[in-house]
């Protein structure tokens, strides 16, 4: 499929503090309200309402650069931030791909060196030690892709330590059990062997995001991609501390961010990482990050969703990627069609999803 090339002069929206968004006027923005059929839109929404507005959620919907239907349920508002669980990776895979873009133009502090195939742990402090020696051969590739062998879901090392003794990074470094009694001092296999989801990996990007670039990645992501597109209603938060290591910016959960900003960091790396003249993320990491990282899964980049071979969504395009978290947080891009749909708010965790989103799909022309 082609590629999609930014316009010059294409619309981005203001931040919401200065007008935030544009709504679709059916009587003045004629081409783009021919391309939509808002009865089937309005359908999908109010089929929608019927399982969440017991509980807070926001959907958005954006094509063309229009907000053409937005809902809230549950006491909740545009500016509300919700915890989008782990979309929160997706953000931990964009800052890597500005730290490696970094390392190829020569800016990372003391002129060091990183690319995907760097050993992980070689930039993690000797004094942390290795709870496996199998872990000296873990690549930045293989965290981000979700392929280090670091136990994952499956073994239940989800990135929860115990409410003492511990905080998120002894757990993920394999030193402590989490609180459901799980350990990840062993990997479960070979890096780049199999594919688990593992939350324990990305918190690894974490501690090596500080260690390189000696900036918590969260005040990074401030400055290098929230204050430029307008992002303003999203806190990342922060672990560890104290007598525990960090603190540090949680990579694999941690995110809150309302839903129209969410959309906001959807619009912009369906524009291919620019907004306006400017190349906030490469454009090259954002096609290699929304494409499949490696065969094990072809459903997943680095740190993205994706559907490239049409096996995640059989029934949607093939260009189409997501940002997913817990509780059914959801971001999905389709550049082919200039459409970005943000569900966030609580669960449930399992629902039809697809149906949803193919309803919304065959109401865009």
């Amino acid at each position: 499929m082609k590629d999609i090339v930014p316009e010059k002069n294409k619309y981005f929206p203001h931040p919401e503090s200065k007008g935030g968004w544009r709504f679709i006027n059916k009587k003045i923005d004629t081409e783009v309200a021919s391309k939509i059929n808002f009865d089937k839109l309005n359908d999908a929404i109010e089929e929608y309402k019927l399982f969440f507005d017991n509980v807070a959620s926001g959907i958005v919907i954006i094509k063309d650069g229009f907000m053409v239907n937005e809902h809230y349920s549950f006491m909740t508002l545009p500016g509300s931030r919700f915890d989008v669980w782990s979309c929160t990776k997706s953000f931990t895979g964009i800052a890597w791909g500005l730290l490696l873009d970094e390392s190829n133009n020569g800016t990372l502090p003391d002129n060091a060196k990183v690319d995907l195939d760097s050993f992980a742990y070689s930039f993690l402090p000797k004094s942390f030690g290795v709870t496996d020696k199998q872990k000296e051969k873990i690549t930045i590739r293989h965290l981000l892709s979700m392929t280090s062998g670091i136990p994952g879901e499956n073994q239940l090392t989800f990135g929860i330590p115990p409410l003492r003794n511990s905080g998120p990074f002894e757990h993920a470094l394999g030193y402590q059990e989490n609180r459901y009694g799980k350990k990840t001092d062993k990997l479960i296999s070979e890096p780049g062997s199999i594919w688990d989801y593992s939350d324990p990996a990305i918190a690894h990007l974490s501690i090596l995001f500080k260690n390189i670039m000696k900036q918590e990645m969260h005040e990074y992501m401030q400055e290098k991609v929230f204050h430029k597109i307008g992002i303003e209603n999203a806190s990342w938060d922060v672990h560890g501390g104290g007598k525990f290591i960090g603190p540090h910016t949680s990579a694999h959960v941690g995110l809150h961010i309302s839903a129209r900003d969410l959309a906001r960091f959807g619009y912009l790396l369906m524009q291919n990482g620019r907004w306006g003249d400017d190349e906030i993320i490469p454009s090259s990491w954002v096609k290699k990050a929304t494409k499949p990282s490696q065969t094990l899964n072809p459903e997943y980049g680095f740190t993205f969703w994706v559907n490239t071979h049409g096996t995640r969504w059989p029934k949607l395009p093939k260009d189409m990627f997501s940002l997913e978290g817990y509780n059914s947080n959801r971001c999905y891009v389709i550049p082919s069609k200039e459409l970005i749909v943000v569900r966030v708010g609580s669960g449930p965790n399992q629902w039809n999803e697809q149906l949803f989103i193919n309803q919304i799909v065959k109401a865009i022309k």
